[in-house]
């Protein structure tokens, strides 16, 4: 009863109102730089694999370890650590993003990709700070529900820059669509604003200290090999789920359904089932723990990807169109609730802009580079063929987790590093 009255109290919190508003001004970029992008170049009869490579802008949301440390050692003359940096980088991709309306992916195909990993680099920049700052601010009995707060901003963003998006595309000109989604950027600013700063945990006091402790400190804690092991977890974890989300689009439109019909379906009902998921991933994960968590929603994740399998058999038939996008994306909340937990909790916090930069760019290598030739695989194997890839696709990071998580284990009362609270152990993350 006592754990139940405090997450609820969680839920009501002006902590989790500001999460909830850092994770959609987190979401916005990628859609526009991604799916969204995608039917904008499909609409524009770009060639597919062109479409499928340009998943490469996305290379800095798997190098942005490299200046994380940068944003851990150094604080602007505003605002606090990390305050200073979030309003920074938020004005920024606001510019960056209106200057997607300036393109034309037909004429000027280059262009367009350097907007767009402008765009992508500050996106990394402001998640190494919202990471952090996230990572610092939430106690232990916060992170299963902060986390899932977190991605259902995130969420809300997507269905944002997806399905209206697509919708308004239908309606009014690409380049306009694109600007109205640079001014809702300006939730991010106000969030930052209203925002307060976390208490400063003994920050590096060097850029030296900055960028090898973290990296020395994680390998020290964990062990060599089962850090590696971890690090291999990460980037394998969601790859058959990655598969899926950067072809989706361009498959749904092939098999003739319309971007409004996307927007409304995938967008809409996908949101609504992502939120489900997620929110039931939190709950779950602070009964059972993280470990026994990435098991069971992993598996889950993998058996979702039948459903597109199905769709791409049965052809053009919203019925299973709206089954195929609610199993998918339910399962897929599932999982994001426990990974983004499960990462947060490997993070020491003197060190969390980097080490969080670190394990989530890992994260990205799936997402942005492992399925970069996913347009050609699907041009040459077929729908069908390419989802069942994907199921198989999602099968190696599944074998990884006895080394680290095992069903069984017990947990042990060790403190996440720079949080003393003792209720640490409730996560079994050790």
């Amino acid at each position: 009863m006592h754990t139940i009255q405090s997450l609820l109290q969680v839920f009501r919190s002006r902590k989790m109102a500001v999460i909830l508003l850092l994770g959609f001004s987190s979401g916005m970029p990628l859609f526009l730089t991604t799916k969204t992008l995608q039917a904008w170049m499909a609409v524009e009869n770009v060639d597919l694999s062109a479409i499928g490579l340009f998943s490469l802008v996305g290379l800095p949301y798997s190098l942005k370890f490299i200046w994380s440390p940068l944003l851990d050692r150094f604080t602007l003359p505003f605002l606090g650590r990390r305050r200073g940096w979030l309003i920074t980088l938020k004005i920024g991709l606001l510019l960056a993003i209106a200057c997607m309306g300036l393109q034309q992916p037909k004429e000027a195909l280059q262009l367009l990709a350097i907007n767009a990993l402008a765009i992508s680099f500050l996106s990394a920049s402001q998640d190494i700070v919202v990471d952090a700052y996230r990572t610092d601010l939430l106690q232990p009995l916060e992170m299963g529900i902060g986390a899932a707060i977190y991605v259902v901003g995130y969420r809300v963003a997507l269905l944002l820059t997806g399905a209206l998006a697509l919708i308004l595309a239908d309606k009014i000109s690409w380049p306009i669509v694109y600007l109205l989604m640079a001014g809702c950027m300006v939730v991010g600013i106000l969030a930052t604003l209203f925002a307060t700063e976390p208490k400063e945990i003994n920050p590096p006091a060097s850029l030296a200290e900055a960028v090898i402790l973290p990296f020395g400190e994680f390998f020290q804690r964990r062990g060599v090999v089962q850090a590696f092991f971890i690090l291999l977890f990460i980037v394998l974890y969601k790859l058959g789920d990655a598969f899926v989300n950067n072809m989706s689009t361009p498959f749904l439109l092939q098999t003739g359904f319309t971007q409004t019909d996307i927007g409304a379906i995938q967008g809409a009902m996908g949101l609504i089932a992502t939120i489900v998921g997620t929110l039931a991933g939190g709950a779950f994960l602070s009964q059972v723990g993280i470990n026994r968590s990435l098991w069971i929603f992993g598996a889950l994740q993998a058996f979702s990807n039948l459903s597109y399998l199905i769709l791409a058999n049965v052809g053009k038939n919203y019925q299973f169109l709206l089954v195929a996008i609610n199993i998918e994306n339910f399962c897929a909340g599932l999982g994001t609730a426990a990974f983004v937990a499960f990462l947060m909790n490997l993070c020491n916090q003197r060190f969390s802009a980097t080490q969080y930069a670190l394990l989530s760019s890992f994260m990205a290598v799936s997402r942005d580079i492992l399925v970069a030739p996913a347009g050609i695989l699907a041009k040459n194997t077929g729908w069908s063929m390419f989802f069942v890839i994907s199921i198989f696709a999602a099968l190696p990071g599944m074998l990884l987790l006895p080394f680290f998580a095992p069903w069984n284990q017990q947990p042990v009362a060790v403190p996440r590093p720079g949080n003393t609270d003792e209720e640490q152990n409730l996560w079994d993350t050790k």
